[in-house]
């Protein structure tokens, strides 16, 4: 709880935070032709999920030009090695890939989150260092999150615009407590 209550006392008092609104995914299944959909997709989201099988989808809708941010992470716990790799693409509206972020391939690091007190693995994105480097047309895009065996949990963050309103505020104070519970839980490390 303590954690929780820094989180959010930091969210209210500084001028500028690098953190992505958590959001808990609690849908097992996102298929293609029922994807999660992003809305704002500049707002910086954490979204927080676990693959049971299947790749997920998540949509994208803008009626105008935006700035562009994805990346992938999973949760550190304690030292505990990586486990699930996770990878994930951008497609357009008719599923043609644009971009690849193959996490396989690539060499997580250990990542400390300054303002939620948490660790994680840091996997690929596109963009760098949590931020957009390209703009996309206006238009339709998805992104598909997926793994060998498509199971395990994960973090998308998708934009990089903070913006925390008052209800996400105090939204913050009843979901972090059931995401660090869900996905930072000692039972999970293989080890321990």
């Amino acid at each position: 709880m303590k954690k929780i209550l820094t989180f959010v006392a930091l969210l209210i008092f500084s001028s500028y935070s690098i953190a992505h609104k958590p959001v808990m995914n609690e849908n097992s299944s996102y298929p293609a032709d029922a994807p999660y959909e992003i809305e704002e997709p500049e707002i910086s989201k954490a979204i927080y999920s676990t693959l049971t099988g299947e790749p997920h989808f998540y949509r994208i809708e803008s009626e105008t030009d935006f700035n562009f941010y994805a990346g992938i992470l999973a949760a550190k716990i304690e030292e505990c090695t990586l486990e699930e790799k996770f990878s994930f693409e951008v497609l357009d509206a008719d599923f043609h890939p644009l971009f690849m972020a193959d996490g396989e391939n690539f060499e997580w690091t250990p990542w400390y989150e300054e303002y939620g007190k948490q660790w994680y693995w840091n996997g690929p994105e596109v963009g760098k260092n949590f931020l957009s480097d390209r703009v996309f047309k206006a238009g339709t895009y998805y992104i598909r999150v997926f793994n060998n065996s498509n199971t395990g949990q994960y973090i998308i963050a998708v934009g990089d615009i903070e913006k925390f309103s008052f209800t996400d505020i105090v939204g913050l104070i009843f979901s972090m407590g059931k995401i660090e519970d869900e996905f930072w839980d000692p039972s999970l490390c293989p080890s321990g």
